[in-house]
């Protein structure tokens, strides 16, 4: 059990939780697809149809405008008391990764810039569009934050049998391991070195740099257990369980499907695995390049 309460929660947080998601843009901002529809459909004479269209409905007193407007937003409904509990734990892992990660940078000397959390129930939109909760937690480089429905955290427990409060916290680390990548410039140089070359090589690419992000999270873990002094016995355990949870070998196992290598895009559970514990017992960036590793 992570000893997490009481301490210091992140002031980088976003709470989007009970906001309904966007029915569509502005009426205006549908005006040009709907032209660009018609005019595909049926020629540049629909453009009379939809003026005929647009003439009529006014004269009954109709607001053609309002017929392409989004449907109102429901009235947010307030968090759970569970909801609120994961939040406050979201909250103060954030804050731990701040602690560690500012200590690394400034012994480099160099000031680390911490990611934003969002923190959203159902729907978000992000600098990486709109995404589902069911996509689980995710980092987006655009906007330099990590996007989470705390409701992953029970997944974790029920859906992939890695109950436990550090799994929670070994992912949030891992995501936050995605922005140390973007704001170090790994993350950029991998994007371009995709770009040339063919899918399997660009999963296998990506295949690194998410056992990187894995390791990042291990040196996280490294800190909040020497110096920190958050963990107790069973949580590595516990991370553990949860890094080899998400494997893809075991994913694609575990949804009926054939295990095919050259699909990967994250790892095996056992290089998941294994690249935490680089990390963890460590403690060092320079353990964790995956990009030069003979072996995952």
């Amino acid at each position: 059990m992570v000893k997490w309460r009481g301490r210091r929660q992140s002031d980088n947080v976003e709470d989007r939780r009970g906001m309904s998601r966007s029915a569509g843009m502005p009426a205006a901002g549908l005006l040009v697809p709907v032209l660009r529809f018609v005019i595909g459909r049926f020629g540049v004479g629909g453009i009379a149809l939809l003026v005929v269209g647009y003439i009529g409905l006014q004269a009954i007193g109709v607001n053609p405008l309002a017929l392409l407007a989004p449907a109102p937003q429901q009235a947010a409904q307030p968090p759970s008391a569970k909801s609120n509990e994961q939040f406050a734990f979201a909250s103060t892992m954030l804050a731990e990764t701040e602690d560690v990660w500012g200590r690394k940078f400034a012994a480099a000397g160099q000031r680390y810039a911490p990611p934003k959390m969002v923190v959203f129930t159902g729907y978000v939109q992000s600098a990486c569009g709109q995404q589902s909760s069911a996509v689980g937690p995710f980092y987006c480089p655009g906007d330099k934050s990590v996007y989470l429905d705390t409701q992953f955290f029970d997944e974790l427990a029920t859906r992939f049998g890695a109950p436990g409060d550090f799994g929670s916290a070994y992912v949030i680390a891992h995501e936050v391991g995605h922005h140390i990548q973007t704001i170090t410039g790994i993350s950029a140089q991998v994007r371009q070195r995709q770009a040339a070359i063919g899918q399997v090589e660009s999963n296998q690419l990506q295949v690194r740099m998410e056992l990187q992000a894995d390791c990042y999270a291990g040196i996280w873990a490294h800190d909040a257990d020497r110096q920190a002094r958050i963990l107790e016995q069973g949580d590595i355990d516990e991370g553990l369980r949860a890094a080899s949870a998400i494997g893809d070998d075991t994913l694609q196992r575990n949804a009926g499907r054939h295990v095919t290598p050259e699909s990967f895009t994250h790892g095996t559970s056992a290089q998941r695995r294994r690249w935490f514990m680089k990390g963890y017992e460590s403690g060092s960036v320079e353990a964790c390049d995956t990009f030069v590793a003979a072996q995952l």
